[in-house]
């Protein structure tokens, strides 16, 4: 199966010989291109809603997976039974989202020791809820398709006490090495790993948002209310964050 160049790069960071859940499962591919590509040795494509897995069901069937995926009703991970997987994807949903379902689902963590999350919104919120949860980023990519930006993410656990075991070692987390709050802020927005690989999407990602902020800020300037002046002051700090991240990246 085809798959688009987010859903694609999603499936690249499934480890194989994985048992995959896909959570929020869609049209079921990213399930169905694991398996056809051996990558997967069996999948469980998940959805809250009978729509989409009617979809998946028929593409599971039209590829002859019907062994090989299972499709399952469930409100995020409340149906994943412990020892089914050990890799979980959760993409194609905003990052509040993926903090509740991966709430749901504190009972699996320690088991699966894969996760990959591509949120579409408050990365931030995710990131700093994996470093409060004691998860490590070892992979971060950001692309672009069809003019908007998807950031990838493979998390895995760690007990808190061996944190400070791995942090040597380069793992995102290690927020401390990094100095100032203002750097551990940027990193929360904008991705450790990808500021320190200099990504060059990020980049373009940074230019396009500085250029927005600036826009904004001159469209509120003439105005002299109160909460205009609020908001201009909340802007110039976004600003200065991301031209910070900016400099970071040079």
């Amino acid at each position: 199966m085809k798959l688009s160049r987010r859903l694609d790069m999603i499936a690249s960071f499934v480890p194989e010989g994985s048992r995959v859940a896909d959570i929020g499962t869609d049209h079921g591919y990213i399930p169905i291109h694991l398996v056809q590509e051996g990558k997967a040795k069996y999948a469980i494509a998940m959805d809250v809603r009978e729509g989409p897995l009617l979809r998946a069901r028929a593409h599971i069937q039209e590829a002859g997976l019907q062994d090989c995926v299972e499709v399952r009703l469930s409100d995020g991970l409340l149906k994943l039974e412990k020892n089914e997987a050990d890799c979980v994807v959760i993409a194609g949903m905003g990052g509040e989202l993926i903090i509740h379902i991966l709430e749901g689902g504190r009972d699996l963590w320690e088991g699966i020791p894969c996760w990959v999350l591509s949120p579409h919104s408050e990365l931030d919120k995710v990131r700093r809820f994996l470093e409060e949860e004691a998860f490590f980023i070892w992979r971060e990519t950001m692309i672009k398709e069809e003019g908007k930006y998807y950031s990838v993410m493979g998390v895995s656990r760690t007990p808190k006490a061996a944190i400070k075991d791995v942090c040597p070692s380069g793992i995102s987390l290690c927020q401390e090495s990094m100095g100032s709050k203002d750097k551990k802020e940027i990193s929360y927005r904008y991705g450790k790993h990808l500021l320190e690989s200099k990504d060059p999407v990020l980049m373009e990602y940074l230019k396009k948002e500085e250029e927005q902020l600036k826009q904004i800020m001159r469209g509120i300037s003439i105005s002299g209310t109160e909460s205009a002046q609020r908001r201009m002051e909340e802007l110039k700090l976004e600003l200065a964050y991301n031209k910070e991240a900016q400099d970071a990246m040079r």
